[in-house]
């Protein structure tokens, strides 16, 4: 992790509108975290000009193995914080402005009140995805409990296919996909829809006792062919008679999708 490049390059600029000596602008370094070795590394700093000793240090400091973010932090933190302006340099020998110094310390500031928003609004997405995600594993941890008492009988008959509509509808919505739910249609009962990749899918859902026959597919078949949809999902919590599917298909172009439901249990059920 290195320092933002535009904040040291603010600093830089305070550093040189506020301090004249070159012995100053070294004792600053001493006075904000740096250490003696780090003085040592800049070697005869007399015969560097006043801008070449902030950069010598900058550079050392960044090729620390730390990167030099306590020292960056500890001259950020005394840079934004400056109240000093030395009369005898600001203003009898007029070497520096205080203007100028100010506005730079103003510029710094406000470079590090827009990095700290950044970072205050990057932690929240990251606490609001976290959250969502939390939530996304206790509501299907839930839907888990619901579907496995359907399949040990708390329900039975119609409310058992109704329960399991409202399961499949919940999976879709946490998937983040676009769900309808079930309606009639000219006399044709549709269990619902979802959207997936710039298509709809009618889905068909049957709980019986026995295994999905040609008739029910069928008529999913058939009422895809005749709308705007053109595809379908057929879910059957017991699987699928003999040839249903090879018949069904048979000299004809899919565009249903066939899942048997029979065989899921509980260790499987993230997969769905």
């Amino acid at each position: 992790m290195s320092f933002p490049s535009d904040i040291k390059q603010a600093m830089r600029q305070c550093i040189l509108k506020l301090l004249w000596p070159k012995d100053d602008i070294v004792r600053f370094f001493e006075s904000n975290s740096c250490t003696k070795a780090d003085i040592r590394a800049l070697g005869d700093y007399k015969a560097l000009a006043r801008a070449g000793i902030v950069d010598a240090m900058f550079t050392h400091l960044a090729s620390r193995s730390d990167s030099g973010l306590g020292q960056f932090r500890a001259i950020l933190q005394s840079l934004i914080s400056w109240q000093h302006f030395d009369d005898y340099y600001f203003v009898k020998l007029a070497k520096l402005d205080r203007q100028e110094a100010e506005r730079a310390i103003n510029h710094l500031k406000q470079l590090q009140e827009i990095r700290d928003h950044r970072i205050h609004e990057q932690r929240k997405e990251q606490e609001r995805r976290e959250n969502e995600d939390r939530t996304a594993t206790t509501f299907l941890a839930h839907l888990k409990a619901q579907f496995i008492a359907l399949l040990q009988g708390s329900l039975t008959g119609s409310k058992r296919g109704y329960a399991l509509e409202g399961i499949l509808h919940e999976l879709g919505r946490l998937s983040a996909l676009e769900v309808t739910e079930g309606f009639r249609v000219n006399g044709e009962q549709i269990d619902g829809a979802i959207k997936f990749d710039g298509e709809h899918y009618l889905i068909e859902a049957k709980w019986q006792d026995k295994a999905a026959a040609n008739e029910p597919v069928y008529q999913l078949a058939t009422k895809i062919g005749g709308k705007m949809y053109g595809r379908g999902l057929f879910i059957s919590i017991h699987g699928f008679s003999d040839h249903v599917v090879t018949s069904l298909t048979a000299g004809k172009a899919l565009k249903t999708n066939f899942l048997s439901m029979g065989a899921i249990s509980s260790s499987s059920w993230r997969a769905c």
